[in-house]
Order: C-alpha cells, then sequence, then structure tokens
C-alpha cells in the first residue's frame, strides 16, 4: 500500500499476555502492505511496540515472546491469585510477595543491544513512544526516541534504558513494585492511559489506528481471573475513551478469555490478533487512503 506521504501512527493498549496480539496485528498489516511510522504503546503494548520500532519483524517478536516467556511475565500467577485466596483467610501478604520486572528489563536490554541501542533515544527507523506513570506525582511521563514540539517537555525521557523503560510501562499495580529512574517511581501506563492515541498524534501521525480489546463476557462458569481481566478491560477502554475517539480507526480484538499470565495461550492470541486485521481489512484501508 502506497503512504503517499502521510504518516502512519499506531497505538497498542495494554492487557497482559494478550499483548501479543499486537504482533499478529502488525504481521497481517505488513502481509497487506501496510507499515507504520510512529508505534506508541502502553503496558504488553510497549513490549511490542519497542521490538518494532527497533526492527525486530512481527513473526520474530511473536518467537521472542514464546522464547522469553517466563522472563516477560517475571510471575508465577498460581502463586499470586493463591496469595491473594489467603488474604481472604486473613493472612497479611507481604511486600516480598511483589515482583521486581528485573528479569523483563534484562531481557530488553539484551536484544536491545543485538540492534547496538541501549537508550530509548538510540532507536532509529521509527519513532517510538512509551507510557508510565510517576505514582510520586500522579503524572505520566512519555519514553521516546522523538520529543515532538509541545509545552511540557520535561514529561518526554529519552536517556532511560529500553529495557527499564518497557519494565517502568508494565509494572502492574499490585504485582509489581515501582520501577525506579532518577528520583522517579513508575508504574504501568494503563493507569492514565492504556492507549496513547494523543501521543502518537504529537508525534505528527497524519493517521492513526488505535487497538485495544474486547472485554470479555461472564457467567455462572467464570472464574475469578475472568472477572478480573473484564474489570480490567472495561477501567482501561474508559480511561482511553477520549483517546480512541481521537483515532481514525479502533480495532478491537477479542482473546476469549485469555487470562493476564496465560503463556499457554501466546499462539492463539497472536492468531486473534492476525485474525483481527484481516477480518477488517477494507475498512482500514478505506480510512488509510481517505
Amino acid at each position: 500500500m502506497e503512504r503517499s506521504g502521510i504518516l502512519l501512527g499506531l497505538a497498542l493498549s495494554g492487557g497482559g499476555i494478550r499483548g501479543i496480539a499486537h504482533a499478529g496485528a502488525l504481521k497481517a498489516f505488513e502481509d497487506n502492505g501496510i507499515f507504520f511510522d510512529v508505534v506508541g504503546g502502553t503496558s504488553s503494548g510497549a513490549l511490542v511496540g519497542a521490538l518494532y520500532a527497533m526492527g525486530y519483524s512481527p513473526y520474530y517478536i511473536f518467537e521472542i515472546f514464546k522464547m522469553y516467556s517466563k522472563e516477560i511475565v517475571g510471575v508465577n500467577s498460581g502463586y499470586v491469585f493463591s496469595g491473594i485466596r489467603s488474604k481472604f483467610f486473613g493472612k497479611k501478604i507481604g511486600v516480598t510477595g511483589l515482583k521486581t520486572g528485573k528479569s523483563l528489563e534484562k531481557v530488553y536490554n539484551k536484544l536491545a543491544l543485538r540492534k547496538g541501542i541501549r537508550k530509548v533515544g538510540e532507536v532509529s527507523g521509527r519513532i517510538l513512544l512509551i507510557t508510565a506513570v510517576d505514582v510520586k506525582n500522579a503524572k505520566e511521563y512519555i519514553f521516546t526516541n522523538c520529543v515532538p514540539e509541545v509545552e511540557n517537555k520535561d514529561r518526554y525521557i529519552t536517556d532511560i534504558g529500553v529495557g527499564k523503560a518497557v519494565r517502568a510501562s508494565s509494572s502492574f499495580p499490585v504485582i509489581f513494585c515501582p520501577c525506579k529512574f532518577k528520583g522517579h517511581s513508575f508504574y504501568d501506563g494503563g493507569i492514565l492511559d492504556n492507549v496513547p492515541v494523543s501521543e502518537v498524534r504529537k508525534q505528527g501521525a497524519d493517521k492513526v489506528i488505535a487497538i485495544n480489546f474486547k472485554a470479555d463476557d461472564v457467567d455462572s462458569s467464570s472464574n475469578i481471573m475472568d472477572l478480573g481481566m473484564r474489570t480490567l478491560d472495561i477501567m482501561g477502554n474508559k480511561i482511553s475513551e477520549n483517546n480512541l475517539n481521537d483515532s481514525d480507526f479502533v480495532l478491537t480484538i477479542g482473546t476469549d478469555k485469555t487470562g493476564l499470565f496465560d503463556i499457554e495461550k501466546l499462539d492463539s492470541c497472536f492468531k486473534y490478533g492476525y485474525n483481527a486485521v484481516t477480518e477488517n481489512i477494507e475498512k482500514i484501508k478505506q480510512v488509510l487512503e481517505s
């Protein structure tokens, strides 16, 4: 597909292990000749977006997730949720139950070094932006390789390591410890902005596609994880409502009750993302060409 001089932007939402669906979507876009110039991501969207901006192909990103799934997730979901159950029976959960996310940071630093990159500001080829929230001042920060011409440029950070940036963006509260950097205490960017469309716009993107996840239905067979994921999706989509409205096309991917850390569903989630784009490709092309 010819770009005709327009700058294409992509905003990727958070969503736990379901984020690998973003790689499936990117694969389908490329198979249809659509390539993006600006990529913004939050949490798991940042995990995929960072690799894509550094030059990793969508399918290889999928292989990376499978290869390093335990390090990327960095937590045993059974342990965490059994701990939550014990809380209801009067046992106190200590801070030691939280995960640091250092394994994720280490993996991404290694992947960045393969491309000769250490810091986010050194990424070239595509504009990258990753969101995180400093819980000390309740403020959103953007890790990027291109600071836009806007006010409040202090919100944009270029000298952070790639590994620490994605770790900060995906440090989900309660499960992960805050990610420390130069006096900041960063948590998951989804707290304030789960689909960073507005930040992609600020980078000059003429057309922006947003990708988020469908809030799965719940019924009598749903478990606590199903209820939790639905709650997170509803919250995330509500927080990002204005951003989603500012996009040119919203692609909502259903992932059939995939839990936050269901690494055994990586294959199916990749296919969900690929199929979602394929099923909507004619509408997407019309939007991009209009």
